[in-house]
């Protein structure tokens, strides 16, 4: 249930969260507890346990029935056997802390803007909501790192190389990974190898993915029962591969009936979170994960989203392979910057854009033209 306004200044004062004894009336979030909050367990009557795929058991056809299951059930996984060198983790969580305890004029330097995409604070989709999230966070292109963190560091020097060094090792990682997955998601839809290195649309999205990685930092909280450090929402892009502290925070929703189940954060592991558009791509067999991160008051938790998507002008359609024989494909064509637009609109119909993109059977009446650039 969407919060009454608050004041516009209420709004952009910055916060010091280290000395907050109470969660104030700009950061608390009614109808957080409308549905119940499990941890991720198999119980009596359901199946609350979230999906863990191993990429590198060594059977890549059970990877590929592991991963379809997770992304046709759940929509998101933990994945582990990635080969993502123990140390990264480890680095980021030291460089993001450091980052964030900079005193708030070094923040402030490096502000977003209204309009803009990048930059220290709340990030463009929180702007919709009237109350505020118990969280830092700085949002960046991956492919533009040392220019964005001059922004913070405007002398350069050692503090602001060895980040940015760091930056750009998680990056490497992350892309190489992300690269490794998309071939996986393919054989998961019956594509085999040949197809896709035969196919000029499969090899085009796993060659042109872009990436944009997000820092959060969800301070402790003194009243986490009032606050939210991430609203609820989709994510828009293809998928998105999450770091996460030790310390669980991430939720997903499950249904009939409706609850939030915590996802676990064994060290090593990533989580993987299927975007709107990737549920596009696969002809809605594979799904967007509707997710939120909650706080706590034992400690600090890090997390850092690396979004993967297509870039800004490629016409995202329903793969070939994930449309049935005889059959249309169920959405319309749409670029990133168009579905962002259309669901935009969505938010205020109280509707989701994706159906709006969908193509209606014949005799039936639906679906919107994704608007012109």
């Amino acid at each position: 249930m969407p919060s009454p306004p608050i004041s516009p200044a209420a709004a952009t004062a910055y916060f010091e969260f280290r000395s907050a004894e109470h969660v104030p009336e700009t950061h608390e979030w009614p109808g957080l507890h409308d549905h119940p909050s499990v941890d991720a367990v198999a119980v009596a009557g359901r199946d609350d346990e979230v999906p863990v795929v191993d990429l590198g058991c060594g059977d890549p056809a059970a990877v590929a029935r592991a991963l379809a299951r997770a992304a046709e059930e759940w929509g998101a996984f933990l994945l582990v056997g990635h080969g993502v060198p123990e140390g990264v983790a480890a680095r980021m969580e030291e460089q993001i802390a450091r980052l964030f305890a900079l005193p708030a004029a070094d923040k402030d330097r490096a502000a977003r803007r209204p309009g803009e995409m990048n930059g220290y604070g709340r990030p463009p989709y929180a702007l919709r909501f009237s109350r505020l999230m118990w969280s830092e966070g700085y949002t960046f292109a991956a492919a533009t790192i040392r220019d964005e963190f001059r922004r913070v560091w405007l002398d350069g020097g050692d503090d602001y190389l060895r980040f940015c060094e760091v930056m750009e090792e998680h990056h490497r990682e992350m892309m190489a990974l992300g690269k490794r997955l998309v071939d996986v998601f393919f054989r998961a839809l019956g594509v085999t190898d040949e197809q896709i290195a035969a196919g000029e649309t499969e090899r085009e999205i796993r060659e042109t993915l872009t990436a944009t990685m997000h820092l959060n930092l969800y301070p402790k909280c003194p009243e986490p029962e009032r606050a939210i450090g991430l609203a609820a929402h989709t994510d828009s892009g293809f998928f998105t591969l999450i770091m996460q502290s030790p310390v669980p925070g991430l939720q997903l929703l499950r249904r009939d009936p409706e609850r939030w189940v915590t996802v676990p954060a064994p060290p090593g592991a990533f989580a993987v979170v299927l975007g709107d558009l990737f549920q596009l791509l696969t002809n809605g067999r594979f799904r967007s994960a509707f997710h939120r991160a909650v706080v706590n008051g034992d400690g600090d938790r890090i997390s850092v989203p690396y979004f993967l998507g297509p870039p800004g002008g490629m016409q995202v359609a329903p793969l070939a392979a994930a449309v049935p024989p005889g059959r249309k494909p169920a959405f319309r064509p749409v670029t990133w910057p168009e579905y962002m637009r259309v669901k935009g609109k969505a938010s205020g119909l109280d509707a989701s854009a994706l159906a709006m993109l969908q193509v209606p059977e014949e005799g039936e009446e639906g679906g919107v033209v994704p608007p012109k650039n």
